[in-house]
């Protein structure tokens, strides 16, 4: 995911009063004031948890001494230090077990020691595949030519439902002093996947555990390279996803977002949540030479400068002022010593709107910048502009969405589900949502208490996604990630003999692909 900031509508004093009451019955939970805040505009999430000062998990199914989560035997959750999850008796429904949150807890601390980056997903879909065959699963890998798999969970007739989570990792140095950090020099999970995995393998879990309760098929989508926009079109199409496995009654998905921990927040309906975007890499071609006769050179560095600036006025001049829009450079790359003058450069950019026409025009307006720059400084060829990556706005169906947060109000409480704002963050999910396919897509909150109190204070912000101090109070976002994604998931499929709740596919606004 591509994160930016996300804020909530909800007034501050509703989390308050909610989480105060909840905290003076020895619930743990979120509190404070629901807003923006975070580093460079971008959403992010910190916990509180750091090496010492919290509760080594003991566990059922433990770390061994490197950390990874073993198939069986006992142990502790994770290296001295760890976080250990305190039960389910946070949340306003029945407890989760603590067997299953011990479990997903040491799963998310092996995937957190152990990221790997997009496109080289194999040890994480090996750990989600072991969790899903254990849990009653049908596993299918390589689903799109990469390391995608689909899990099938079959109980009955009845409707299917798609539980969507990412594998992949970010080339970020992970600076939290976790004892469970990064084992993986220059690859950190910053966005939250980890979490995304041991929530949705919890809720598989739970489900898997009670049969009686559910009628249907639940579709566990482990998708790789959601960070390069990439694996969710190449599962759907290479892969061919719902012919082969069968086109689901609904799709869901959560992400991390800098809301207190024990809370999730949805899109008022009929409102978008996140921005469609497009990636896009740029060559720029110059003269090479020598840097004491630059009269004898035609300099892309130069030329690479000029361009950034350039591109800084599509947004500032050629866009509505009510119309959001957003055109970020986030890598230059030219030339290898100070005295020489190179052959080309190299831009990345990505440009963020709600809508396709508002995109066309953003790539239309930068890719004129950038020839124009070209052809300013004489350069001796055209540059090229090469679109890598498109998604479409996520705009998650009005009537699947209202289901599942009236699920998400009985089984946390009303008080821990919020309004989250359009945030021009990106996401490749809406492409599950093609050919009608219900979605409905919630923001995880994951900061703890003690920090989120602490930056209402106007002490530093939270470390945000993508930063190397990202850190999720795991302790509180886990139980509620898992909570979330199985009360929705029953809320697409028939109720079996012990109770349930059930909605039938949404094709109205919102219910295919969103932002086409």
């Amino acid at each position: 995911m591509r994160c930016e900031v996300v804020t909530a509508a909800r007034t501050a004093k509703d989390s308050d009063d909610a989480d105060g009451a909840d905290r003076t019955k020895g619930e743990y939970g979120s509190d404070g004031e629901h807003g923006e805040h975070g580093a460079g505009g971008e959403h992010g999430a910190g916990g509180e948890h750091g090496a010492g000062g919290e509760r080594g998990a003991g566990g059922e199914r433990g770390a061994g001494g490197d950390g990874r989560a073993g198939a069986g035997g006992e142990g502790v959750a994770g290296a001295p230090g760890a976080p250990e999850v305190a039960g389910g008796d946070a949340v306003a429904g029945a407890p989760l077990p603590r067997p299953l949150l011990r479990a997903a807890l040491a799963l998310y601390l092996d995937l957190h020691a152990h990221p790997e980056l997009s496109g080289h997903e194999h040890r994480t879909a090996d750990l989600l595949a072991a969790w899903l065959t254990e849990h009653g699963c049908t596993v299918t890998r390589a689903v799109g030519g990469g390391h995608g798999l689909v899990g099938v969970l079959r109980n009955g007739p009845g409707p299917t439902v798609l539980l969507r989570t990412e594998l992949d990792a970010l080339p970020v140095t992970e600076a939290t002093g976790l004892p469970y950090a990064s084992t993986t020099p220059g690859v950190m999970h910053a966005c939250g996947h980890d979490l995304h995995i041991a929530a949705a393998a919890g809720a598989v879990a739970l489900l898997a555990a009670d049969r009686d309760s559910w009628r249907g098929t639940v579709l566990v989508v482990g998708q790789p390279a959601e960070e390069t926009l990439s694996g969710a079109r190449s599962m759907l199409e290479d892969g061919r996803l719902y012919e082969r496995f069968g086109t689901p009654d609904a799709a869901l998905a959560q992400h991390a977002a800098p809301l207190p921990a024990g809370t999730v927040a949805h899109a008022p309906g009929g409102a978008p949540l996140m921005a469609g975007s497009i990636a896009a890499d740029v060559t720029l071609y110059g003269r090479g030479g020598h840097a004491a006769t630059p009269h004898l050179t035609v300099d892309p560095v130069l030329m690479a400068a000029a361009t950034v600036l350039g591109l800084q006025s599509v947004v500032a001049r050629e866009t509505a002022p009510a119309e959001q829009a957003v055109l970020t450079v986030g890598s230059v790359r030219a030339g290898e010593r100070g005295n020489i003058t190179p052959d080309t450069a190299e831009l990345s950019l990505t440009a963020r709107a709600f809508t396709d026409s508002a995109l066309d025009r953003l790539l239309a307006a930068a890719t004129r910048v950038v020839r124009a720059q070209a052809a300013a400084s004489g350069a001796p060829r055209e540059p090229e502009l090469t679109v890598t990556a498109r998604s479409p706005a996520l705009l998650p169906g009005p009537a699947l969405t209202a289901a599942v947060r009236r699920a998400h109000e009985a089984s946390l409480g009303a008080g821990r589900v919020l309004d989250a704002a359009p945030a021009t963050a990106t996401e490749d999910f809406p492409h599950f949502g093609a050919g009608g396919v219900a979605t409905a897509y919630w923001l995880l909150g994951t900061t703890g208490v003690r920090q989120w109190r602490a930056a209402r204070a106007g002490g530093g912000p939270v470390p945000p996604n993508h930063a190397p101090g990202f850190a999720p109070d795991v302790r509180t976002a886990l139980p509620a990630g898992v909570t979330a994604m199985a009360a929705a998931a029953r809320q697409v499929l028939d109720p079996g003999p012990g109770g349930g709740a059930s909605v039938r596919r949404d094709t109205g606004p919102g219910g295919g692909e969103a932002g086409s």
